[in-house]
């Protein structure tokens, strides 16, 4: 049985593992329409800002479904490959898959524990979307991500700023703790230290510097995310995912007979993102370089 108390170490590492490669899988792959139309805008800037180039060698950290690794591959081209790896074992399946099904034959994809496991060497970049905010100890597993690039070799991934700057997330969070209090103990897996580690420059840089990295800059991102259809199926994704979601997941049957009273306060909270193209709400992301010392 976990705590609220748990310190982030090893052991809760894999638990993290547990928590993705179970019902968060099943979640993300419930809401993968918007999900990753949402977070590819933002992926697409950090691509945009540095853009692999043919020949390179790529490493996808937290590659997820692969979507983003195959696309990598198109930019690098047949003399170049990308490498995806994530903890999660059932995302790998589904990017094994669906990379051989459309035929990407640079790219290959490897289950992962960035922050114990070898990642190989002589990449050119690594890139990260969204999947670098959840180790357990963040240092080491960069150092081990740098340690994979040639020297002078890029890192370019997005993580989220403020949970004021992503306020659909942030209000989220707040209707449901003033409805259900998140329990001291629970049964289910924690994702991890939450998609908000990384949201403070001072602390993101802190982690890179220390990792070893060099030339390190934060860059705003500011792209609305699709976050519903229409605001039933948003309020469907932030009870399913997200800090709210989590605060649900970890209550479970316990607060099942507030669940209604959840979706009206969230009903109220997320229709002022409502348009005539389903509930956009605003998103702000960091696409954080740096470089591997030469």
């Amino acid at each position: 049985m976990s705590t609220a108390e748990t310190k982030w170490g090893p052991g809760a590492n894999a638990e993290a593992i547990q928590a993705w490669d179970g019902p968060l899988y099943e979640r993300f792959v419930r809401y993968r329409h918007l999900v990753t139309t949402g977070l590819g805008a933002h992926g697409e800037a950090a691509l945009r800002l540095e853009p692999p180039q043919p020949g390179d060698r790529v490493l996808d950290i937290g590659c997820g479904f692969g979507d983003t690794a195959q696309h990598i591959a198109g930019l690098v081209g047949p003399q170049g490959e990308v490498v995806g790896v994530d903890a999660a074992e059932r995302f790998i399946e589904t990017a094994r898959a669906e990379a051989a099904e459309a035929g990407v034959e640079n790219v290959r994809f490897e289950v992962a524990d960035v922050q114990v496991d070898s990642l190989g060497e002589g990449f050119d970049r690594a890139f990260s979307r969204m999947g670098t905010m959840f180790f357990a100890s963040p240092v080491p597993a960069m150092r081990n991500v740098r340690a994979a690039l040639k020297p002078g070799g890029r890192l370019a991934m997005v993580v989220w700023r403020r949970r004021i700057d992503n306020e659909w997330l942030y209000r989220a969070q707040e209707i449901v703790e003033g409805i259900v209090e998140r329990p001291e103990e629970y049964d289910e897996p924690t994702c991890g230290p939450g998609p908000f580690s990384m949201a403070d420059a001072d602390t993101t840089s802190g982690i890179l510097v220390h990792a070893g990295f060099e030339d390190v800059a934060l860059h705003r991102c500011d792209i609305p995310i699709l976050i519903g259809r229409d605001v039933e199926e948003a309020i469907d994704l932030v009870t399913a995912l997200g800090p709210a979601g989590e605060i649900l997941r970890l209550a479970g049957d316990r607060a099942a007979h507030l669940h209604g009273q959840v979706r009206e306060a969230l009903r109220d909270g997320l229709a002022r993102y409502e348009t005539p193209d389903g509930v956009l709400a605003p998103a702000s992301t960091w696409v954080v370089t740096a470089s591997a010392p030469r």
